[in-house]
């Protein structure tokens, strides 16, 4: 009890005022000041060139509308002659920031409501009507099954659907791609963006800009890299990969614009920066379900009413235009913060120096004794003395 009492005594009636002592050592002088050039580099360095810890920041507002051009035909003993254009392969027409190209496809025509073989499969060959489960629909399924086991060809035969006949046979996907000339279509991308807080706006069609150019331009990281219309064979190519392999199985491709403004400098100098990566990449030892494919359809009747329809397995890739970026711009506030934080820093040197001459030199407790000096309440000790 009397411990607990001194110790809340001292807590109570002990004050600590700091005291200078100056201490001539090479050692603890030199790595003092080390100590000092560290911060300062790391505050004048990092915080303000760096970092420019002297502005006020803002994060990017952003629209984007894509564009996308180019024709291409196609001979094959299913579709015969055709011309493929942007109402073709764009599926859908308009999407929010970004922009679906087919580029492959797995196609069936002329499928009406029946019934008809299933594809061959491990549930679906069979050999009677007993190996058939009438009713039943597998989530592979392409329809509802009848019970019974029909002929698929002269020698195999297959559980009944009623279903959209003919099936659709998905086995074979085309290789080279069905649209592999959509490696020369070409994306207009126009990016709108504002920095609220600063009620800055711009748009990558730069200024200098004509509709002339924007007619004859190609996106080069070198020689054009502020033109906004990309070649689809480019961006897979500055992502790294064959454009051939992923227009073949599909894929998602990303578009980043990178706007970081210095909003202290001309209009001019903010500018976006463009660079491209696939979103999809798969492990190549886990090579399950690769790609990017959906399935639409196009119905028509014929003269007598019927209800016919189209079925196409899309493959393509899809385009992902993501913006981000920052600007800044000199603001006495986070100036002064942070030049008040880095004075602070400095005590840092004074801690680590007394840390090491109080409690690692060999001369601690010398030190100790001219750092830390013990005195009594003075009017306390008069009054003592007076008593006597």
């Amino acid at each position: 009890m009397a411990g607990c009492c001194a110790v809340l005594g001292a807590f109570l009636f002990e004050y600590d005022t700091p005291r200078i002592v100056l201490i001539r050592s090479r050692k603890v002088g030199l790595m003092n000041r080390t100590v000092q050039l560290l911060i300062l580099a790391y505050v004048i360095g990092w915080v303000f060139v760096w970092e420019k810890g002297y502005q006020e920041t803002d994060s990017v507002v952003s629209s984007v509308t894509v564009k996308a051009k180019g024709v291409t035909m196609t001979n094959t003993s299913k579709l015969g002659f055709r011309i493929w254009d942007v109402a073709d392969y764009v599926i859908p027409a308009q999407e929010e920031n970004s922009v679906f190209i087919m580029t492959n496809m797995v196609i069936t025509m002329n499928q009406t409501q029946g019934f008809c073989p299933e594809i061959p499969g491990k549930t679906t060959v069979c050999e009677t009507d007993a190996n058939c489960t009438a009713g039943s629909a597998g989530t592979h399924s392409s329809g509802v099954a009848t019970g019974r086991c029909v002929s698929f060809n002269g020698t195999l035969k297959t559980c009944e659907v009623a279903a959209w006949c003919p099936v659709e046979d998905d086995t074979e996907v085309p290789k080279p791609a069905f649209l592999k000339a959509a490696e020369n279509f070409t994306l207009l991308v126009k990016n709108n963006i504002w920095y609220p807080k600063f009620n800055f706006s711009k748009r990558n069609i730069l200024p200098n800009i004509t509709t002339a150019y924007l007619k004859t331009c190609i996106y080069d990281a070198k020689t054009d890299p502020f033109c906004p219309i990309f070649r689809l064979g480019k961006i897979v190519e500055y992502a790294g990969h064959s454009f051939q392999d992923i227009a073949t199985e599909g894929g998602i491709m990303g578009i980043q614009i990178k706007w970081n403004c210095n909003l202290d400098r001309a209009a001019s100098f903010c500018l976006p920066r463009y660079s491209f990566r696939r979103l999809d990449t798969r492990d190549t030892a886990h090579n399950v379900s690769p790609g990017y494919n959906f399935r639409f359809a196009k119905y028509y009747s014929n003269p007598n009413g019927a209800e016919h329809r189209t079925l196409i397995k899309a493959y393509g890739i899809r385009f992902d235009i993501i913006v981000f970026g920052k600007a800044g711009k000199f603001d006495i506030i986070p100036t002064m913060i942070n030049i008040g934080s880095g004075l602070a820093l400095l005590g840092v040197a004074t801690v680590l120096c007394d840390v090491i001459v109080l409690y690692c030199m060999k001369k601690r407790y010398y030190y100790r004794e001219k750092k830390y000096k013990y005195v009594e309440d003075y009017e306390q000790g008069l009054g003592n003395q007076m008593d006597q």
